[in-house]
């Protein structure tokens, strides 16, 4: 159970995001859009958490590497887990925008 919680918030192996990217992973950061605003990584997507659902039409291929982040880790967690449970294949928490643009 412990393991499910480290790699569920991102503490688990190391992940080389900026490789990631560079391989066509997609960023989906869950802050509101006037979060999203004020700061983000430069080409990812906004979908706020509350609407993640909703709007997986629109990350059509479940087998594209999916990145989360929010503002702290907990948003990017919960959305984590969204996506694994509807069948997207790779995604990683990134944790905090801030802190994975500078991976990245």
């Amino acid at each position: 159970m412990f393991d499910n919680l480290k790699s569920m918030f991102g503490m688990g192996t190391p992940v080389d995001y900026k490789t990631l990217v560079k391989e066509g992973a997609i960023i989906i950061d869950v802050r509101s859009p006037m979060e999203f605003q004020c700061g983000h990584i430069k080409g990812s997507k906004n979908i706020p958490l509350d609407q993640l659902e909703r709007k997986l039409a629109t990350l059509k291929n479940k087998n594209q590497v999916v990145i989360t982040c929010c503002a702290s880790g907990m948003r990017s967690a919960s959305a984590k887990g969204i996506l694994k449970s509807k069948g997207y294949a790779v995604v990683h928490n990134g944790g905090g925008w801030s802190s994975l643009n500078n991976k990245i």
